[in-house]
């Protein structure tokens, strides 16, 4: 699996290029810290679209048509996870030294009708 860092100037067009691009995703969203342990913020739900407002230094999860918000408050590393079939997750630390690991995966198809 490759890594790759995104700096923070080129956040915002590539959350807004990858919530155009991408096919429709499942997503989990575990948040992980010393204090907090290991949480599930949400288990996979559909992805709507990822933002980044540089003003307000957010990230911002839409799942569910808008259902469902996960916000990241001053992002502080953003880091890309690929395997063969394309990106696997998004990993962000946040100022608080909280981890978002945000995961992807593509609906089950079901089987043709017998």
């Amino acid at each position: 699996m490759a890594t790759q860092i995104i700096e923070k100037e080129r956040l915002k067009d590539y959350l807004d290029h990858f919530s155009i691009v991408i096919p429709t995703e499942l997503t989990e969203i575990e948040v992980a810290s010393l204090e907090l342990g290991d949480q599930i913020a949400a288990e996979w739900v559909p992805l709507s679209g990822l933002s980044y407002d540089p003003k307000d230094d957010v990230i911002l999860v839409d799942l569910d048509n808008g259902k469902y918000e996960h916000t990241i408050q001053q992002p502080v590393e953003f880091a890309v996870q690929e395997g063969d079939d394309g990106i696997q997750s998004f990993e962000v630390k946040c100022s608080k030294g909280h981890l978002h690991i945000i995961k992807f995966r593509q609906p089950r198809q079901l089987p043709p009708a017998a």
